[in-house]
């Protein structure tokens, strides 16, 4: 049966097709994960001469016959023992053999549809369907997911469960496309932290593989032989070049298969839809009505570029530990600056993008305590090389004064690029506030979705008349900072964004300075 065919009670079961994907996925294991690490444990032992090449070779396919159909079983058994039904009130799903789950959702509290497609699953037709409610209740008691069902009725499904009534189209802010790939951002993925990760993981790859067929010598060896009379800095740099490029080479590919086709649109109903993929297709969809407010997230090496993307903030995002291949809040990947703002604009609908208004500089004593963080984080190394250098050698008391050298002055840098980054204030309807060095991150929150302030002042900062302030609210991170404000025109400007809230605290002691 397919997930067309339903009961009489309205109970459908999922693809039987998700018996042959399961069983494709594990031939893939056992052909490309079980036989090398097999070869590398018995170090090729078995793969003699004689009847012992034979028997070895017997073996593992034994092995990977058993993989894949004791593999395709259980995915039969589970098949069987899998049922959703849609109903007018409540989506259900239930699964097990000896122990029945069921969940089950109020369809007036599902707020997400999303779909995804693996290679595997596009060549067939089929996708994974998340249903969502937008809260977080642990377990996964807030989710339905359904694995594999046909495109068709994914597209069904999505349709059906997030009907709305149209919204309608504010003046210069119409339904349909807000934003569209171009070709040209894909520039920035080489700037992003990712590329030096990949480098290392292909440096490490290298060095793995090439144990597993006992070829690691080999290895070293041959790069030894290409650097003999070169001296060791430069050894170190030009394989550092080499794997920096290497993770270039990596982030262009991995920024191609989750952002190419991509396609940002508001649907009539008050939905944003992100689709996007290559060889993975997305469907990712968040409601208008649970946005509070957007952030812009500008990575060091993208903001030297004046390049940025954009993060919704809003309730019920799946979390990294419920989805960990799936981004659900980016909403643009990294474009320059001036796109970002105007997509923003287009999310919140609003004339000008609150993520550009202008904002209220930190006092000076905000410099100084990061200058002092700075400063003291990098002489603490030093000063630890220094005294081992005067106990046991003096090569480390060169290395003290090369690593302050380098470590002073990016200290400096880091720490006047974070002062100049601190900023706050208000734009029509949000409160606006921009901190961050390595992640610089400007977010607009909407006014409404502030449930509350916290105020936080060290004995340091008391003293600097400075306070962080920390908005809480049920969107997003659930709490985003202004650090070090002004001790009066913090709280003013806290009271002026969300009249209310901090009146108890005003009326107890005024702020200094009034």
């Amino acid at each position: 049966m397919s997930d067309r065919g339903a009961d009489s009670d309205g109970w459908q079961r999922l693809d039987k097709r998700a018996v042959l994907v399961t069983a494709l996925v594990m031939a893939g294991v056992a052909g490309g994960v079980c036989v090398p690490v097999l070869f590398g444990l018995s170090g090729g032992a078995w793969f003699g001469d004689g009847p012992r090449r034979g028997s070895g070779i017997l073996l593992l396919l034994a092995g990977a016959v058993a993989l894949v159909l004791g593999g395709a079983a259980v995915e039969y058994v589970r098949w069987t023992r899998t049922r959703y039904r849609i109903g007018p009130e409540r989506a259900e799903l239930h699964s097990g053999l000896l122990l029945v789950k069921r969940r089950s959702l109020a369809r007036e509290r599902i707020r997400s549809v999303d779909l995804t497609a693996s290679p595997l699953l596009r060549l067939l037709g089929l996708v994974k369907v998340r249903i969502g409610t937008g809260e977080h209740t642990g377990g996964g008691e807030s989710t339905l997911e359904l694995h594999p069902v046909s495109r068709a009725e994914g597209e069904r499904l999505r349709r059906a469960l997030l009907d709305r009534p149209p919204a309608p189209a504010e003046a210069g802010h119409r339904n349909g496309e807000l934003a569209v790939l171009d070709p040209r951002w894909i520039r920035y993925a080489p700037l992003s932290f990712v590329a030096p990760l990949l480098g290392g993981a292909a440096a490490g790859a290298v060095m793995q593989v090439s144990d597993w067929f006992g070829a690691q010598d080999e290895v070293i060896g041959w790069v030894g032989d290409r650097f003999r009379d070169t001296p060791v800095v430069w050894v170190v740099l030009t394989l550092a070049v080499v794997a920096l490029l290497a993770g270039a080479v990596g982030a262009l590919g991995l920024w191609v298969e989750m952002w190419w086709n991509y396609r940002l649109e508001r649907e009539p109903g008050g939905t944003l839809r992100v689709r996007r993929g290559l060889f993975t297709t997305r469907s990712l969809s968040i409601e208008e009505r649970r946005l509070r407010g957007v952030e812009l997230v500008e990575p060091f090496g993208v903001r030297l570029t004046r390049a940025a993307r954009v993060d919704a903030v809003a309730t019920g995002l799946a979390k990294a530990e419920e989805d960990q291949h799936a981004d659900h809040k980016t909403l643009l990947p990294a474009v320059p600056r001036a796109v970002a703002d105007e997509v923003a604009a287009r999310v919140l609908r609003e004339a000008v993008s609150p993520t550009g208004a202008p904002l209220t500089a930190h006092p000076r004593a905000a410099r100084t305590r990061r200058l002092r963080w700075g400063v003291g984080a990098a002489l603490l190394p030093v000063v630890v090389l220094a005294v081992l250098g005067a106990v046991l050698t003096d090569v480390l008391l060169y290395a003290a004064g090369a690593g302050a050298l380098v470590l002073l002055p990016l200290a400096v840098f880091l720490a006047l690029d974070a002062y100049r980054s601190l900023g706050h204030g208000t734009s029509g309807g949000y409160l606006v506030a921009r901190s961050g060095t390595a992640r610089r991150a400007t977010v607009a929150l909407h006014r409404g979705g502030v449930i509350g302030w916290t105020v936080k002042q060290s004995y340091v900062q008391r003293r600097a008349g400075l306070l962080t302030l920390t908005a809480t609210t049920a969107a997003g991170a659930g709490a985003y900072h202004v650090h070090d404000a002004d001790e009066s025109e913090g709280l003013r400007f806290a009271d002026a964004a969300v009249p209310g809230l901090l009146e108890p605290f005003l009326e107890r002691g005024a702020p200094r300075g009034q």
